[in-house]
């Protein structure tokens, strides 16, 4: 609830408010065409470095990674672009510390620890619980209280082009 008071009353006061002092400063006109500018180098600059972080993850996924670091900088990406969209001084300034490539990863490395650490901390496992097709009993008999885990081994043999094109 704190955050949607804060995104939805505070931050349009104190746009309103940012926007008002510089009109009065500089005028009307500049003000809109500085908005304008901004939100015109912004969207040039998203297409820059959305291209740059697209064709990083493609790199990444044809070597056979997974683009985790990639996907969350398009998030930023996106957040950044829509800030930039947004008439406002605050927002752009935000917007565009979302886009230049030292902040983003910033903003990255620490959304990608905290998803290490929480993915970390919690277990995860499945389980068959009493509202389930079987009527209180898994697939392969009745399990004790409905909460053991389902546990196993896999192996991936998933073959790579790097993999198909060694073996040639």
């Amino acid at each position: 609830m704190p955050v949607f008071v804060f995104l939805f009353i505070v931050m349009p006061i104190a746009e309103m408010a940012v926007l008002i002092q510089v009109g009065t400063m500089i005028g009307v006109l500049p003000t809109i065409g500085l908005v304008l500018l901004t939100a015109v180098i912004g969207a040039a600059l998203l297409k820059q470095q959305g291209l740059a972080t697209l064709t990083r993850a493609n790199q990444r996924l044809n070597s056979g990674e997974l683009p985790a670091r990639e996907v969350a900088e398009g998030l930023i990406l996106a957040v950044g672009g829509a800030l930039l969209l947004t008439p406002g001084f605050i927002t752009d300034t935000v917007g565009f510390l979302c886009l230049i490539p030292g902040t983003r990863h910033w903003f990255v490395h620490q959304a990608m620890k905290r998803m290490v650490v929480r993915g970390q901390s919690s277990s995860f496992f499945f389980t068959s619980g009493g509202g389930d097709p079987f009527g209180g009993q898994g697939p392969f008999g009745r399990r004790p209280g409905g909460e053991d885990p389902i546990e196993g081994e896999y192996r991936d043999e998933t073959e790579r082009d790097h993999d198909r094109i060694e073996k040639k």
